[in-house]
């Protein structure tokens, strides 16, 4: 997929996403780069307005950026599909002032249907992973 139609499919979207929007003043403003063909990375780093336990990240926020990989590394494929099943795995707590290197890639396929993983990296040791099936959205289901 071209730069162009991505960030167009991305501005008609995702703009107010939490995660990544533009629009949303309180987006983390995440940002994918393509590795490969389906797979797609981000570096994050966390801070105090998003802790669960003291001084920990919360495990909802991890789940998110889990979630929020896989939906891009399907939009890097000029592919839009929402979730429907997920599944997080928490290796270790993460500090709210860790820098974590998130990754997604596609499993398999069989469209609509598109099964990927995903996990974050501290310091190159897996602290979470999720697997996930995402369902191609259907426009004219509306």
């Amino acid at each position: 997929m071209d730069q162009l139609n991505k960030e167009q499919l991305l501005m008609s979207t995702h703009r107010h996403c939490i995660m990544c929007g533009q629009d949303n003043p309180m987006s983390f403003g995440l940002k994918f780069k393509r590795e490969r063909e389906g797979c797609v990375s981000t570096n994050f780093t966390g801070n105090e307005n998003i802790q669960g336990y003291k001084g920990i990240i919360h495990g909802g926020i991890l789940s998110a950026l889990l979630d929020t990989a896989m939906a891009h590394c399907l939009l890097h494929e000029n592919i839009e599909a929402m979730t429907g099943e997920l599944n997080v795995r928490f290796y270790h707590p993460v500090a709210c002032n860790s820098t974590m290197a998130i990754t997604a890639w596609i499993d398999s396929s069989l469209p609509p249907l598109y099964h990927l993983k995903s996990q974050i990296r501290i310091n190159n040791e897996i602290v979470c992973k999720a697997k996930a099936k995402f369902m191609q959205r259907d426009y004219n289901a509306r």
